[in-house]
Protein backbone atom coordinates (compact mmCIF):
# COMPACT_ATOMS: atom_id res chain seq x y z
CA UNK A 1 0.00 0.00 0.00
CA UNK A 2 1.28 3.46 -0.88
CA UNK A 3 1.86 6.09 1.82
CA UNK A 4 1.31 9.82 1.71
CA UNK A 5 2.13 12.29 4.50
CA UNK A 6 1.32 15.93 3.64
CA UNK A 7 -0.09 18.71 5.82
CA UNK A 8 -1.13 22.20 4.70
CA UNK A 9 -2.18 24.67 7.40
CA UNK A 10 -2.81 28.40 7.56
CA UNK A 11 -3.01 30.17 10.90
CA UNK A 12 -1.31 32.61 13.24
CA UNK A 13 1.87 32.12 15.24
CA UNK A 14 1.17 31.65 18.96
CA UNK A 15 4.68 32.77 19.91
CA UNK A 16 7.87 34.07 18.36
CA UNK A 17 9.96 31.44 16.56
CA UNK A 18 12.36 29.79 19.04
CA UNK A 19 15.73 29.09 17.41
CA UNK A 20 18.09 26.51 18.87
CA UNK A 21 21.35 25.05 17.64
CA UNK A 22 21.72 21.31 18.16
CA UNK A 23 24.93 19.32 18.64
CA UNK A 24 25.66 18.87 14.94
CA UNK A 25 25.55 22.64 14.39
CA UNK A 26 22.15 22.40 12.69
CA UNK A 27 19.53 25.05 13.55
CA UNK A 28 15.98 24.12 14.51
CA UNK A 29 13.09 26.53 14.92
CA UNK A 30 10.12 25.64 17.13
CA UNK A 31 6.85 27.23 16.09
CA UNK A 32 3.34 27.22 17.54
CA UNK A 33 0.45 27.71 15.14
CA UNK A 34 -3.21 28.46 15.96
CA UNK A 35 -5.66 27.42 13.25
CA UNK A 36 -9.28 28.58 13.54
CA UNK A 37 -12.35 26.79 12.25
CA UNK A 38 -15.49 28.90 12.08
CA UNK A 39 -18.84 27.10 12.02
CA UNK A 40 -22.51 27.50 12.83
CA UNK A 41 -24.21 25.12 15.26
CA UNK A 42 -27.53 23.42 14.55
CA UNK A 43 -29.22 26.15 16.63
CA UNK A 44 -27.68 28.88 14.42
CA UNK A 45 -25.00 30.03 16.89
CA UNK A 46 -21.70 31.05 15.28
CA UNK A 47 -18.65 29.49 16.93
CA UNK A 48 -14.90 29.30 16.48
CA UNK A 49 -12.84 26.23 17.29
CA UNK A 50 -9.07 26.74 17.60
CA UNK A 51 -6.54 23.96 17.06
CA UNK A 52 -3.01 24.52 18.35
CA UNK A 53 -0.27 22.79 16.35
CA UNK A 54 3.43 22.43 17.22
CA UNK A 55 5.72 22.76 14.22
CA UNK A 56 9.46 22.70 13.55
CA UNK A 57 11.61 24.09 10.76
CA UNK A 58 15.27 23.30 10.10
CA UNK A 59 18.36 25.11 8.85
CA UNK A 60 18.20 28.32 6.84
CA UNK A 61 14.43 27.99 6.60
CA UNK A 62 14.13 28.23 10.40
CA UNK A 63 16.40 31.29 10.42
CA UNK A 64 14.30 33.05 7.75
CA UNK A 65 11.12 32.31 9.67
CA UNK A 66 12.64 33.70 12.88
CA UNK A 67 13.75 36.83 11.05
CA UNK A 68 10.42 37.69 9.40
CA UNK A 69 7.72 36.08 11.56
CA UNK A 70 6.62 36.94 15.09
CA UNK A 71 3.76 36.14 17.45
CA UNK A 72 0.38 36.83 15.86
CA UNK A 73 1.60 36.88 12.23
CA UNK A 74 -0.35 34.76 9.74
CA UNK A 75 1.54 32.12 7.80
CA UNK A 76 0.74 29.15 5.58
CA UNK A 77 2.85 26.05 6.06
CA UNK A 78 3.25 22.83 4.15
CA UNK A 79 4.97 19.85 5.68
CA UNK A 80 4.67 16.35 7.05
CA UNK A 81 3.50 14.86 10.33
CA UNK A 82 6.15 13.43 12.65
CA UNK A 83 5.45 11.32 15.74
CA UNK A 84 8.05 11.55 18.52
CA UNK A 85 8.27 9.30 21.60
CA UNK A 86 10.52 9.59 24.67
CA UNK A 87 10.72 8.95 28.40
CA UNK A 88 10.62 11.96 30.71
CA UNK A 89 12.84 12.36 33.78
CA UNK A 90 10.26 10.46 35.88
CA UNK A 91 10.36 7.49 33.50
CA UNK A 92 6.92 8.14 32.03
CA UNK A 93 6.45 7.49 28.33
CA UNK A 94 5.61 10.68 26.46
CA UNK A 95 4.73 11.38 22.84
CA UNK A 96 3.83 14.24 20.56
CA UNK A 97 2.68 14.76 17.01
CA UNK A 98 4.17 17.76 15.21
CA UNK A 99 4.48 19.16 11.71
CA UNK A 100 7.94 19.30 10.12
CA UNK A 101 7.79 22.35 7.85
CA UNK A 102 8.98 21.77 4.28
CA UNK A 103 7.60 24.99 2.73
CA UNK A 104 6.00 28.13 4.09
CA UNK A 105 4.37 31.22 2.68
CA UNK A 106 4.06 34.68 4.17
CA UNK A 107 0.42 35.76 4.38
CA UNK A 108 -1.04 39.19 5.07
CA UNK A 109 0.21 42.75 5.07
CA UNK A 110 3.92 43.61 5.39
CA UNK A 111 5.31 45.32 8.47
CA UNK A 112 3.53 43.27 11.12
CA UNK A 113 -0.09 43.82 10.11
CA UNK A 114 -2.27 40.78 10.55
CA UNK A 115 -4.03 39.94 7.34
CA UNK A 116 -6.16 37.42 9.19
CA UNK A 117 -5.60 34.71 6.65
CA UNK A 118 -6.07 36.49 3.36
CA UNK A 119 -4.10 38.70 1.06
CA UNK A 120 -6.75 40.91 -0.43
CA UNK A 121 -5.03 43.63 -2.38
CA UNK A 122 -1.82 45.32 -1.33
CA UNK A 123 -0.78 42.59 1.08
CA UNK A 124 2.48 40.76 0.74
CA UNK A 125 3.11 37.13 0.10
CA UNK A 126 6.35 35.29 -0.31
CA UNK A 127 7.34 31.67 0.02
CA UNK A 128 10.25 29.53 1.02
CA UNK A 129 10.85 25.88 0.33
CA UNK A 130 13.37 23.16 0.97
CA UNK A 131 15.04 21.61 -2.05
CA UNK A 132 15.49 17.92 -2.80
CA UNK A 133 17.38 16.16 -0.02
CA UNK A 134 16.56 18.87 2.53
CA UNK A 135 18.90 21.64 1.36
CA UNK A 136 17.45 25.13 1.59
CA UNK A 137 16.60 27.22 -1.43
CA UNK A 138 16.46 30.99 -1.41
CA UNK A 139 13.07 32.63 -0.90
CA UNK A 140 11.02 33.34 -3.99
CA UNK A 141 10.63 36.86 -2.63
CA UNK A 142 10.93 38.61 0.69
CA UNK A 143 7.84 39.51 2.74
CA UNK A 144 8.34 43.28 2.31
CA UNK A 145 8.08 45.13 -0.98
CA UNK A 146 11.42 46.26 -2.38
CA UNK A 147 9.92 49.64 -3.22
CA UNK A 148 7.42 50.89 -5.70
CA UNK A 149 3.77 49.93 -5.77
CA UNK A 150 1.92 46.74 -6.69
CA UNK A 151 0.95 48.51 -9.94
CA UNK A 152 4.63 48.38 -11.01
CA UNK A 153 4.57 44.57 -11.18
CA UNK A 154 4.58 43.53 -14.87
CA UNK A 155 1.92 40.80 -14.56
Amino acid sequence: MANFNKVILMGNLTRDVELKSIGSGQTVGKIGLAVNRNFTTASGEKRTETTFVDCEAWGKQAEVMAKYLSKGRPVMIEGRLKYDQWEDKDGKKRSTLRVVIENFQFVGAPGGGNGGGGDAGGGSQGSWSRGQGGESREPIHEPEHAGGSPDDIPF
